[in-house]
């Protein structure tokens, strides 16, 4: 089997990855590599209560693991990482596993999972912490309601992994040093007002089922709410959300409890002539594998269909051909590459977010590398609320200053959204004007004019 490299995927530099590369998949003992795994064996270590059990929850068990392999300065730069980063850690072996812990710097999957002090850079001055304004659009806790047929439901705030670059890091991962939250377990009181809610909403057709991750809910928490929802007239389609399959796959292949319950809920749908779908989220090429494939051909074959929504993210996937690759194998696996999105305006995210203007260009290298059905949408999730718009649809762009303006005109006619370019990726020029707060001022004001 022949692999490419995609460690340190930071331009848009073509790589030529062989045109069949999307049909390897990775299948060694590669945890082996771990000393304190290294005789795991491949049936202990395909057991999803292994995975949950030997899950890195500590910095301190980072260190236990590896043992030698780490070096005492990326392990300083770790600890450091910890006192600045919005997350906590939570990782499965099978993602820790797959790091590069040979470049473990310019791993991109050591990149989203373990942050390092000397990655951050400082926030952006128009960042916020609810970037998409879900808590302003939530009618009873637990539901954001932004778009007239469509529902966000978030029934619990706990992940099986933790992700650096979390658009929710307000209430997802408990509490760290720099962000106190509000966090919440499953509360099925508080599930039973969002149905109610829903059931007094009759324009409402969709609802998405996220979190935290919907593969944290057991098997009867699974079947109760997907038959609460299902059994509401008008409601047509429901989506569990979660990362699952990217980054514990084993829980699909030996958790037959956990795929039973997931199974009835996909036939009830079907016989009330509904859809059930699940909304996955792989965001580099690193993270599929053999297990990868087969979760997948499992749920497959159970006619669950899955969506993908991945997260541009720098020096992760925002190059050309880790972009197409991911594509490609996501499409031969039977997963619908469906968004990728540009970053949200979060705290302690500037390292991960690129240009607009970045986004614009990989949608245009992507498209026609393969079928149209199986190339993602390039969006941008307005912050302030306005929901999800292609990246060329903004009413002006101001790249100079990294300024976009945008209207949502069926979500909210009424406004005027603004998305902003990392600072520290424009013109020195540029980056003074953004220090002054009256210059600051003035050039966003002078963007949302032109775009009136």
């Amino acid at each position: 089997m022949t692999t490419t490299d995609l460690s340190t995927d930071h331009s848009q530099d073509h790589m030529k990855i062989p045109d069949l590369e999307h049909r390897n998949f990775r299948n060694d003992d590669f945890w082996k590599q771990i000393p304190a795994w290294a005789n795991v064996t491949r049936g202990e270590f395909s057991d999803h209560l292994w995975q949950l059990k030997n899950s890195i929850r500590k910095i301190d068990q980072v260190k236990k693991v590896l043992g030698d392999k780490i070096s005492k300065e990326f392990f300083e730069d770790l600890q450091q990482g910890q006192h600045i980063t919005p997350m906590n850690i939570r990782i499965t072996p099978y993602v820790f596993a797959l790091i590069n812990w040979d470049d473990p710097v310019n791993c991109p999957l050591r990149k989203q999972f373990l942050p390092i002090g000397s990655q951050f850079l400082e926030d952006h001055p128009m960042h916020m912490a609810d970037s998409l304004s879900e808590d302003v659009d939530s009618p009873v806790p637990m539901l954001t309601h932004r778009y007239p047929d469509k529902v966000l439901f978030l029934p619990l705030t706990i992940c099986p992994v933790y992700c650096a670059y979390c658009t929710r890091s307000r209430v997802i991962g408990g509490s760290t040093e720099t962000v106190e939250k509000e966090s919440y377990g499953a509360n099925q009181k508080h599930w039973d007002n969002v149905f109610a809610y829903l059931a007094t909403h009759p324009k409402v057709e969709d609802v998405v089922i996220s979190g935290g991750d919907a593969f944290m809910l057991n098997p009867k928490q699974i079947q109760y709410i997907g038959e609460n929802l299902l059994k509401i007239p008008h409601i047509r389609r429901i989506r569990y959300a979660t990362k699952g399959i990217a980054i514990f796959p084993q829980k699909i292949l030996t958790d037959d409890a956990w795929m039973d319950a997931l199974v009835k809920v996909n036939n009830l749908a079907k016989g009330f002539g509904k859809q059930m779908v699940i909304h996955t989220h792989f965001s580099s090429p690193l993270e599929i594998t053999k297990w990868s494939q087969m979760a997948m051909d499992r749920l497959f074959s159970e006619g669950i269909l899955v969506r993908n929504q991945a997260v541009l993210q720098e020096g992760v996937n925002n190059h050309v051909d880790t972009m197409v690759l991911l594509t490609r194998k996501l499409g031969y696996m039977n997963i619908q590459p469906y968004y990728v999105y540009m970053h949200d305006m979060v705290p302690g995210c500037e390292h991960f977010r690129t240009t607009l203007g970045e986004g614009e260009e990989l949608e245009k290298a992507v498209r026609g590398t393969t079928a149209g059905f199986n190339t993602p949408t390039f969006v941008c999730d307005l912050p302030g609320g306005g929901g999800k718009r292609h990246v060329a649809s903004y009413e002006y762009y101001d790249q100079e200053n990294g300024i976009s303006v945008w209207r949502a005109p069926y979500v909210k006619p009424d406004k005027l959204f603004t998305y902003f370019d990392p600072i520290h990726k424009l013109a020195p020029d540029a980056q003074e004007r953004w220090r002054d707060a009256a210059a600051r001022k003035a050039m966003i004001d002078e963007a949302i004019a032109k775009a009136k």
